[in-house]
């Protein structure tokens, strides 16, 4: 898939909707508003089995756009289609999608497995009791779990939501920011879950406005900012726009002044600032020549070397390349 890019500035001709053979979400030419305020603004892009990611900002529009995807509102022009029929319009289009709202969306009186249960029930799911416990299995949480779902950890809520989408088994799984409040262990977790299900041919949608972590979800990614969508196509192809401009990063090491000599002398790096005795901020536009020489430059000349983090390589970083000022 290659990339593309368009601007947020005065409106582009209606893009083409991708349209595939096995696209199962298809989104067409969608808008949505709010009285004067256009929370999605004019967005096409199809979507076929497996994991893709949505990624923006918060405010990007992304929630706005799923509710729309999942028929909670009906967009304002454009049209979607989920698993081959309008799911605002369309009650079997609706039970093909699971979702998990950012919201908590919780009984927090109930325990666990009644919340999945009742998700089974709902659904019109043939076996309910087996259905949650084989739910609650797929994310790691004990169904005999006695204390209340109000008394869970953000981690064991959202888990708990993703078991409820999942109870019926759909077709089209729409998941918004899930990995919020989840410990790096249940995160892996549940990204490996995402995998699974995307190898077994289900339709994975999954928001979030953390870039490392969209990097583990998979390369195929939609990126959104302020109502548009910015870009979409490979993640590597997304990240790499970010290789051609210069990025700064802070070193914290026992000789900062040292180090920074090197890397001058070796034309990695086009500005700095020292900002304590033992930090700088260095700004390079050869970010893989600066990564692979400055650990040599300090394993030679005796540095302890403690901190490397880049302070603008982030998802905002991403999107002011994208869409400009």
């Amino acid at each position: 898939m290659s990339l593309e890019t368009t601007s947020v500035g005065p409106p582009p001709p209606p893009p083409a909707p991708l349209v595939t053979p096995n696209a199962t979400v298809i989104v067409d030419g969608v808008s949505k508003s709010f009285g004067a305020l256009v929370a999605v603004s004019d967005v096409s892009f199809g979507i076929e089995p497996g994991v893709t990611a949505l990624l923006g900002p918060n405010g990007a529009g992304k929630s706005t756009l799923l509710r729309v995807l999942c028929g909670l509102t009906p967009p304002s022009t454009g049209r979607v289609t989920v698993a081959g029929g309008d799911p605002r319009a369309d009650a079997a289009a609706r039970s093909r999608i699971g979702l998990v709202p950012q919201q908590d969306g919780i009984f927090e009186r109930d325990t666990v497995h009644r919340f999945v249960h009742l998700a089974a029930v709902l659904s019109g799911v043939p076996d309910p009791d087996a259905a949650a416990l084989a739910a609650l299995g797929a994310v790691e949480l004990e169904p005999d779990l006695a204390r209340p779902m109000g008394a869970f950890s953000k981690g064991m809520r959202q888990r708990a939501k993703i078991a409820a989408a999942l109870v019926h088994q759909p077709p089209v799984l729409v998941l918004d920011e899930p990995l919020n409040g989840l410990d790096p262990k249940q995160r892996r977790q549940m990204i490996d879950l995402f995998h699974r299900l995307g190898e077994e041919g289900r339709t994975v949608l999954v928001s979030s406005h953390v870039l490392e972590e969209v990097e583990r979800f998979g390369t195929r990614v939609l990126v959104m900012a302020k109502g548009r969508l910015a870009a979409e196509g490979d993640f590597r192809a997304i990240r790499a726009l970010m290789n051609d401009q210069p990025l700064t990063y802070r070193i914290g090491c026992s000789d900062p002044r040292t180090v920074t000599a090197e890397l001058i002398g070796e034309g990695l790096i086009v500005g700095c600032q020292f900002t304590g005795p033992d930090t700088v901020e260095i700004t390079t536009a050869d970010a893989a020549g600066f990564r692979r020489r400055l650990p040599a430059i300090c394993s030679t000349a005796s540095i302890r070397l403690e901190e490397l983090t880049p302070l603008d390589a982030d998802l905002e970083s991403v999107f002011r390349y994208l869409v400009g000022p």
